[in-house]
C-alpha cells in the first residue's frame, strides 16, 4: 500500500502598520478644531511623499499591498480621498461605530466595518488576496492593532519636525517588542521598519 503525501503551503498575510510621525511622536499637529485633518503644522509630516524618493517608496509600499485599514476619523477628515479613483485603487476597510453603505470611487471601494479592529483586519486579509494589509492610521487604529497582537511590521516615517503637541502615536501604555528590519533616509524623512515581536 502506498500513500501519497500532500504538502499544504499556508501563506501568511503580512499586516503592516505604516504612519508618519514627528520626532516627538505626534501624527498630527495641535489645534485640530482650527486646522482639520492634520492640525497646525501637520502637513509637514507628509512632505516626504512629494519628493521623488519618497514617492518611489510610497509606490513600493502600495504596490505590495492588497487592502488598506483606516479609521472613520481619517476617512471623514479626507472626505474619502476625493480623487475619482479613491486614491488607493484597492479595497479600503474603514473602522467605525456608525454603519454606512460601501462607497465606490473608481478602483477603490470603501467598506465600513463596525465589528472592531480584529474584524476589520480579517476583512482586509480576505480582500487583499494574499498581498499585504496596510494599516495607515490614525493613531488609535495603530494602537488598537498593536495591542491586539495583529501587526507583523511597523513602519514609521519620521519627519525632522518637533510639533510639541497634537495627536500622539502611542498612548503611554507598554507595547510589544520591536526588532529593526530596515532604515531608509529620504530628503524629508527617515523611514524605519520594525518587526513586531510577540
Amino acid at each position: 500500500m502506498s500513500f501519497r503525501l500532500h504538502h499544504v503551503c499556508l501563506v501568511m498575510t503580512v499586516v503592516e502598520a505604516d504612519i508618519s510621525m514627528s520626532v516627538d511622536g505626534f501624527v498630527t499637529g495641535p489645534e485640530l478644531e482650527d486646522f482639520p485633518g492634520l492640525g497646525r503644522g501637520g502637513e509637514a509630516l507628509h512632505a516626504w511623499t512629494g519628493h521623488p524618493e519618497g514617492q518611489a517608496l510610497l509606490d513600493t509600499i502600495f504596490g505590495a499591498s492588497g487592502a488598506v485599514v483606516t479609521s472613520r476619523n481619517v476617512y471623514d477628515a479626507t472626505d474619502g480621498w476625493q480623487a475619482e479613483n479613491g486614491f488607493f485603487r484597492m479595497p479600503v476597510i474603514v473602522v467605525t461605530h456608525r454603519e454606512h453603505e460601501p462607497v465606490h470611487k473608481g478602483e477603490t471601494t470603501f467598506t465600513f466595518e463596525t465589528g472592531g479592529i480584529k474584524a476589520a483586519i480579517e476583512a482586509a486579509k480576505t480582500a487583499a488576496g494574499g498581498k499585504r494589509v496596510h494599516i495607515m492610521g490614525g493613531a488609535s487604529i495603530v494602537q488598537q492593532a498593536l495591542r491586539a497582537g495583529l501587526v507583523h511590521r511597523l513602519r514609521l516615517h519620521i519627519a525632522p519636525l518637533l510639533l510639541g503637541s497634537g495627536t500622539a502615536l502611542f498612548d503611554g501604555l507598554p507595547g510589544p517588542g520591536l526588532e529593526r528590519l530596515d532604515t531608509l533616509d529620504t530628503p524629508q524623512a527617515t523611514h524605519v521598519t520594525y518587526r513586531v515581536l510577540a
